[in-house]
């Protein structure tokens, strides 16, 4: 009688569900590392699941009965914050914060849990990157000492959830998941097995028993939340916290949200005394002295938000064959497609000129709205012009000199409006011709002789 042979095993990515026949470090289909495991081999044997009777609670009902009121929230008690996750924390939510290492999440959240601590809620942070006096020197230093912040170090997930059983808190902080482990998982922490089975426990500690728990995420080199893509389908919320090391400005958005919009963005400053808000940034990417040739104020748009955007431009003459451009929180490619349809379509020549352009402030502002304002700003360079500080241009510009609308165009010109700027240059002024011709007749600034200069 012929024995039957064994199935060979089977190696599939847990990423993408890719197969192969043998072991190997990097996934064929989706090229992430550590993802493919073994799975066992099919036995033959047929099971069947017993279909089980809801409860009545949980019954199936039609989608016309079923309510629609929201979820209740707490405050975090910082309201930038809790702009970005929809008015607030959603009891039994996981919350999933990334961003670039240094850029201040361990200080946001611990600004988050002193806050939540002040507001008569009990709050566990455990910390498994840090040691418990290195967290206590930061809470000195930002003033979040409270005696309802409790703090434990600890890298293994069954002693963290034994304090979350000892202390019993309302907010749970968990930094960070890649540096837990479980001893239900093999491997080491960080791996995917491992970030898998910790964000999987965590979560269902949260819905069990209506406990928030904000979890803080590693990033890749490309900026992408490291481990396994279900840690992102899994939590409720998504959030990253981003920013330039060099500048103090900070944003936080949200990039999934199931209790709110994905569009709101939260604004702080850090400061030697930890981070701080600044729920009206508009003053922050406008320079504060007198009007100069070259500078021209476009409005950005930052999820709901529209903010000012100084853009400042110079030129000088170049003796090198190949012209310097150099460019700085703006799309350089754009940069360099404006002084191409400049040059075309306006007659300003740029070609043999050393082109900086820059924004204030450190932003960064790559949208197409920026086009008409950086085409301002090196025409008034060029031709020795400044733009009154009552002028802001919004717009993008085709190859062929239109000046096409942009997103938002009515919230950014009643932004504009209540910021006090008169006269906003965008899409109705048709083409760049007529565009720079608007600004120099609001341009009363005069040279010596009394002419109006060209713009």
């Amino acid at each position: 009688m012929a024995t039957r042979k064994p199935a060979p095993p089977a190696f599939v990515c847990t990423e993408c569900g890719w197969t192969t026949a043998k072991w190997v470090g990097r996934c064929g289909e989706c090229q992430q590392w550590g993802t493919v495991s073994e799975q066992a081999a099919p036995t033959g044997i047929l099971r069947r699941m017993t279909p089980l009777a809801p409860h009545a609670d949980r019954a199936a009902r039609p989608i016309t009965q079923i309510t629609t009121e929201d979820a209740p929230r707490r405050t975090s008690g910082v309201g930038e914050f809790d702009r970005v996750l929809g008015g607030g924390i959603v009891p039994g939510a996981a919350i999933l914060l990334s961003g670039e290492p240094g850029v201040g999440k361990s200080t946001l959240l611990l600004e988050v849990a002193a806050q939540s601590a002040r507001a008569g809620r009990r709050v566990l942070y455990a910390s498994a990157e840090e040691s418990p006096a290195q967290v206590r020197l930061r809470a000195e230093r930002t003033g979040a000492l409270h005696d309802e912040l409790y703090l434990a170090s600890e890298t293994d997930l069954a002693t963290i959830l034994g304090h979350i059983d000892e202390v019993r808190p309302q907010l749970v902080i968990v930094d960070s998941v890649q540096t837990v482990s479980s001893s239900l998982s093999e491997g080491a922490a960080g791996q995917p097995s491992q970030v898998r089975e910790v964000a999987a426990t965590l979560i269902r500690v949260a819905k069990e028993r209506s406990l928030p728990i904000i979890i803080v995420g590693h990033v890749t080199k490309d900026g992408q939340v490291a481990g396994p893509r279900v840690l992102e389908h899994l939590v409720d919320v998504v959030c990253h916290f981003e920013g330039d090391r060099q500048t103090s400005l900070r944003f936080i958005r949200a990039l999934k949200n199931r209790f709110g919009p994905t569009d709101e963005v939260g604004c702080f400053e850090m400061t030697g005394g930890g981070i701080a808000e600044v729920p009206d940034p508009s003053g922050l990417f406008l320079s504060q002295g007198a009007t100069e040739p070259g500078t021209c104020v476009a409005i950005a748009l930052e999820g709901k938000r529209a903010l000012p955007v100084e853009v400042q431009a110079l030129t000088i003459p170049s003796t090198a064959p190949n012209p310097r451009r150099v460019v700085h929180g703006l799309d350089a490619s754009r940069v360099a497609m404006v002084l191409a349809i400049l040059e075309k379509r306006a007659g300003i020549k740029t070609s043999m000129l050393d082109v900086y352009v820059s924004t204030v402030g450190g932003v960064r502002f790559t949208e197409p709205a920026a086009d008409l304002a950086i085409a301002v700003a090196v025409a008034g360079s060029v031709q020795l012009n400044s733009v009154p500080r009552t002028v802001a241009a919004v717009g993008e510009l085709s190859l062929a000199g239109e000046i096409r609308p942009v997103t938002q165009a009515a919230q950014r010109r009643s932004e504009a409006a209540r910021l006090g700027y008169e006269q906003v240059v965008d899409d109705r002024s048709k083409t760049l011709r007529a565009a720079l011709d608007d600004v120099r007749a609001r341009n009363t600034s005069r040279r010596p002789d009394g002419e109006i200069p060209p713009f």
